[in-house]
């Protein structure tokens, strides 16, 4: 969860400058928020789904090589992607509303 929130809020002050140019031109607090919440979220979605394919493929070879494994729970697989999906709002919701209040003038300023 660390590790997710630390990059979300890289992300997000790496498009300082483009935030403090949206919002310089006009753009509100809640429109940039709802940009970086998308933006955010379709990294965490992509993550998520190449994470489950992957953990997918692993549980057959997994259920091949040790006994008494079942090859699909549907409680973990359902339930892991949803905890992300959760945690990966939740990181993204702080990093967001830091940007909505980000002053334009500072903004452009920075290197």
């Amino acid at each position: 969860m660390v590790g997710l929130y630390g990059l979300l809020v890289f992300v997000v002050r790496q498009r300082t400058q483009e935030i403090g140019i949206r919002l310089a031109l006009g753009a509100g607090p809640h429109d940039v928020i709802m940009l970086v919440l998308r933006r955010n979220l379709v990294i965490c979605a992509w993550g998520i789904g190449l994470g489950f394919a992957a953990a997918w493929f692993a549980s057959m070879v997994l259920a091949r090589v040790l006994y008494g494994v079942s090859a699909h729970d549907v409680v973990v697989f359902a339930g892991a992607p949803l905890a992300l999906l959760l945690v990966a709002v939740a990181a993204t919701l702080s990093p967001a509303l830091a940007a909505g209040r980000v002053d334009p003038l500072v903004a452009l300023r920075q290197d």
